[in-house]
Formats: C-alpha cells, sequence, structure tokens
C-alpha cells in the first residue's frame, strides 16, 4: 500500500534534514552537511512492513515552486495523502512563505481535496525558551486563517529535541492502516497485564503508533524523548555490529520493559508495580506477540486469552 505525502516549503526551512533523521537514521549534527534540494527528491520509505511512504520532498528555491504551481500542478498535487508545509520560524521572508502556502493549499484542494495538511513551525530552538509557546502560539494563528477552508494541524519542531518525535509520529499515525483495530487490541494488552502504559514504535525510525495508558503521568513529552534516547541508542549499538533487540530499566518507582515485538515493531511496557517479576512481564510480551503477528499480517497467531497476570 503506498501513500504519497508532500514534504514542501521555501528553500532552507529544513525539510531534508528532518527527512533525514526520521527515515536516514542521521543525527542532527550531521545534516549540516546536506545540500539544498534540486527539484523533486523521491523516496520511497517502507513503513511497518507494509505500508510504503512515497516522499516527495520539494526543493523550496523561487524557480522550482513557481514550476510546481504552474507546468507540475497536477503531476506534484495528485494523490496526495498528506500535504507537510515545513516554515522556518525564523526566516524574514514571512509574506512570500504565506503566498507560497496558499498556492499549496489551492493545488490541493483541486487535486487532492481529502489530503490531510501539516504545518511545522521549524527552528524553534533559535527561540528563547521563555517566548516560545507565543511566538508558536501566534504563528498557528495565522496560519488558520490563511488555511480556511482547510484545516491544518500545527506543530513546534525542532531537529534538537523530541518535538521532531512527536510531529511525525502524529503525521504517520494517520497514514496507518487498521489502526483503531491495533488500538483495541493494545488496549486490552494494557489491561490484562496491569501496565501504566503501553507503546507500540515503528522497528526502523521508533515513531510511536500506538499508545495505551491507565495511570496518568506528569511528563507530556515523554513518549518523544524515549523514541529519540532509543532510537539513537539503536543506531549505536549498530555501529559497533551490534544488535538492540531488548531493554530493562528499574528503580524503586517503575519497570519498563523494550522488546523487539513484532517483526515491524517494538514495545515499550512500563509497570508501576515493581514487585511484579521480569519473567512475568516478558511472557505476557512473548504472548502478546502471537496475537500481534496476526494483525501485522506476518502469521496466524493465538489470542490474548494466553496472557497471565
Amino acid at each position: 500500500m503506498k501513500k504519497k505525502v508532500l514534504l514542501m516549503g521555501k528553500s532552507g526551512s529544513g525539510k531534508t534534514s528532518m527527512r533525514s533523521i526520521i527515515f536516514a537514521n542521521y543525527i542532527a549534527r550531521d545534516t549540516r552537511r546536506l545540500g539544498p534540494t534540486i527539484d523533486v527528491e523521491h523516496a520511497h520509505v517502507r513503513f511497518l512492513g507494509n505500508l510504503v511512504l512515497n516522499l516527495w520532498d520539494c526543493g523550496g528555491q523561487e524557480v522550482f515552486m513557481e514550476n510546481y504551481f504552474q507546468a507540475q500542478r497536477d503531476t506534484i498535487f495528485s494523490s496526495v495523502e498528506v500535504l507537510i508545509y515545513v516554515f522556518d520560524v525564523s526566516s524574514m521572508e514571512c509574506e512570500k512563505d504565506h503566498e507560497y502556502y496558499q498556492s499549496c493549499l489551492e493545488a490541493i484542494l483541486s487535486n487532492s481535496p481529502s489530503a490531510k495538511v501539516f504545518c511545522l513551525v521549524h527552528k524553534m530552538d533559535l527561540i528563547s525558551e521563555k517566548d516560545r509557546q507565543s511566538v508558536f502560539d501566534g504563528r498557528v494563528s495565522t496560519l488558520k486563517n490563511l488555511s480556511r477552508p482547510i484545516e491544518p494541524i500545527c506543530f513546534p519542531t525542532s531537529i534538537w529535541d523530541e518535538t521532531l518525535y512527536k510531529a511525525w509520529s502524529s503525521i504517520v499515525y494517520t497514514l496507518v492502516p487498521n489502526v483503531e483495530k491495533l488500538e483495541r487490541s493494545l488496549n486490552k494488552f494494557t489491561q490484562i497485564i496491569n501496565a501504566d502504559e503501553v507503546l507500540l514504535f515503528e522497528k526502523a525510525t521508533f515513531l510511536i503508533i500506538s499508545h495505551q495508558q491507565q495511570r496518568e503521568h506528569q511528563d507530556i513529552h515523554r513518549f518523544e524523548k524515549v523514541s529519540n534516547i532509543i532510537k539513537q541508542f539503536k543506531l549505536s549499538c549498530s555501529k559497533l555490529a551490534s544488535q538492540f533487540h531488548s531493554m530493562e530499566v528499574r528503580n524503586s518507582s517503575f519497570a519498563a520493559f523494550i522488546e523487539m515485538f513484532t517483526q515491524n515493531t517494538y514495545v515499550m511496557v512500563i509497570m508501576s508495580d515493581t514487585s511484579t517479576p521480569s519473567e512475568s512481564v516478558l511472557l505476557n510480551i512473548r504472548n502478546a506477540k502471537k496475537h500481534f503477528d496476526k494483525l501485522d499480517g506476518v502469521r496466524a497467531g493465538t489470542s490474548n486469552n494466553q496472557l497471565r497476570k
């Protein structure tokens, strides 16, 4: 199953850098060596096994942008599932940026009226921390006015922190087939083993594709931080010619288990009941794996009634 994703924005806004971090395993500091995108770069990214993201990274130089809206309009904007428009929060050319953005929306409405639109207000690390929320809120207000009748979903992002993972997890979530069935099964699994939280990560990117929670937690950004940390740890393992399969973290307050789950996912189980033996949690994960393999279309499996308390 292929899904076309358009990545657009003015030259230098950071489109290729974020794509390289999420899908090509770059680390933030290495993106400095990336050159500007010339015209359109196509990438076919396999996600969750049977989903292929057909990424069109569109160069943002003026000559290319004008061509997209004229000679290439039907080619670029047809059959689009998702449009991601990236705004450089530090850019002094807001007016031109807004003009290009509105031209994109007009072309989307004509050629792919059901496409979802995401706006990423990028390079937020260049704004002082105390001002970030107010700056972002102002940009969102402007973009929503410019977007009517489309209602874009907006995120503040930076390649230097977890905000990039939050935005892209939300974007790919909208593209995952049968996600409701996946979430129902994950919710049942969470209840059966009485976990505080259970998360599913896509294997290659460590983007979060599903999450179930039974107990509140103060840090609303914890999942994206975990995505960032574990992906970097996994990359470090690969550089040492070692495979990352699992991890267990314990202290007096909680136990967390990260395990290879299906062919295409990792699972993270968080328990506040630290008296639960590791072997019991790991056995339940293995039994659940058989059911989620079946959902994943990998092989026939067994049902949740095999899980043990």
